[in-house]
């Protein structure tokens, strides 16, 4: 059986948002809940370690945000994570502790676990990326099918999701290669590499390595 489940790719102690993921089986039907998780857990957070800069958005004291960084709400930005010029996160968005959101990087309605980087010209949307997951410069998540029909994650069996929106989930530790695309349903499990110039879909198994058009293989 696909090991996709929530409890197959994230130890949910590295994210605020355990309560909300550990509640659903799949990865995926948390998407349509992080706007509301977001809410409740910045309203919660201590104001000695938190700033409010606007409505609906809370930056930890401790981060480092670039000037020309645009953030819209909600939002959450944690400890010791640095925002650098130029990133663009348009709301509904989970950050983690010790993250790293890089120049020209665009974060839609995802959650990112703590220590995740996305460092250069990511784009990210409708995703959740796990504990030290890393997607290298120019790798994107795809979210929305050219059909525009809902996306099905394939497997060993097919799961309808009933989602028109949708990019990646990437397990805990994933590592993703420069200039991959994670095609709409893409589900990578814990530990697994993609090489760069990868194009995936469909669910990479745990500890495999994605070798572009040469296929998955198992991590020796």
């Amino acid at each position: 059986m696909d090991e996709i489940r929530v409890r197959d790719l994230f130890d949910l102690t590295h994210t605020r948002a355990a309560e909300m993921l550990g509640a659903c089986e799949y990865p995926w039907e948390a998407l349509g809940k992080i706007k509301e998780a977001v809410l409740a857990i910045g309203n919660m957070l201590d104001p000695a370690r938190y700033d409010q800069p606007q409505e609906g958005v809370w930056i930890a004291k401790s981060a480092s945000i670039a000037p020309t960084a645009s953030i819209a709400g909600p939002c959450i930005i944690g400890e010791n994570t640095e925002v650098r010029p130029g990133a663009f996160l348009r709301g509904s968005i989970l950050v983690g502790d010790g993250c790293v959101v890089g120049n020209s990087t665009e974060l839609k309605n995802c959650i990112l676990f703590d220590r995740v980087q996305v460092p250069h010209y990511n784009y990210v949307g409708d995703s959740i990326l796990g504990y030290k997951a890393h997607m290298g410069a120019g790798a994107l998540t795809s979210n929305v099918k050219g059909d525009k029909k809902n996306i099905v994650v394939h497997g060993e069996t097919d799961y309808e999701t009933g989602l028109k929106k949708f990019g990646a989930m990437i397990g805990d530790y994933g590592e993703i290669g420069c200039s991959s695309v994670l095609n709409p349903g893409t589900v990578i499990g814990r530990d697994s590499q993609v090489y760069p110039l990868s194009s995936v879909r469909g669910v990479v198994p745990a500890r495999s390595i994605v070798k572009g058009e040469r296929g998955v293989f198992p991590k020796k």
